[in-house]
């Protein structure tokens, strides 16, 4: 079993972190920003797609990092007992998606929707059409996301 963690986030203006369960992306704990001095300075949300669309997901407040991060732990351990293998497949699937869609315009590749025939040409050389574009991406373009 995977176990959480974290990567920081470049921010120079306030201080966050991704969280990782694996090589899924589950949450994130950081500095409010435009909060006053008094209210709680910290932030986390925990929840992924696609089960947050089923509503499952968490999120709050804290007056300190320590105090995130426990909270953020703590819905977590509600959470992933929820959470099937393949609702972290769907995940990956849909990022690998986004990845190849964006590479697609990059670089001046039309989508198959946008020809007459339906049919088009991935960068990577391999003809498509709009209904093999998700196996297309399941058999060539998973580990690249």
């Amino acid at each position: 079993m995977a176990a959480l963690t974290r990567h920081r986030n470049q921010d120079r203006n306030r201080e966050s972190w991704r969280i990782l369960y694996g090589d899924v992306e589950v949450g994130w704990i950081g500095q409010r920003s435009g909060v006053p001095k008094d209210a709680e300075q910290w932030g986390w949300h925990c929840g992924f797609f696609p089960i947050s669309h089923r509503g499952v997901r968490a999120h709050g407040v804290a007056p300190t990092l320590e105090k995130a991060r426990n909270a953020f732990e703590a819905a977590w351990a509600d959470i992933l007992p929820r959470c099937s293998n393949s609702d972290f497949d769907e995940h990956r699937f849909e990022r690998a998606h986004l990845a190849w869609k964006y590479r697609m315009w990059d670089t001046g590749c039309r989508m198959p929707t946008e020809a007459a025939a339906d049919r088009s040409r991935c960068f990577c050389g391999v003809e498509i059409t709009t209904a093999s574009i998700s196996e297309h991406i399941r058999s060539h373009h998973m580990d690249a996301a």
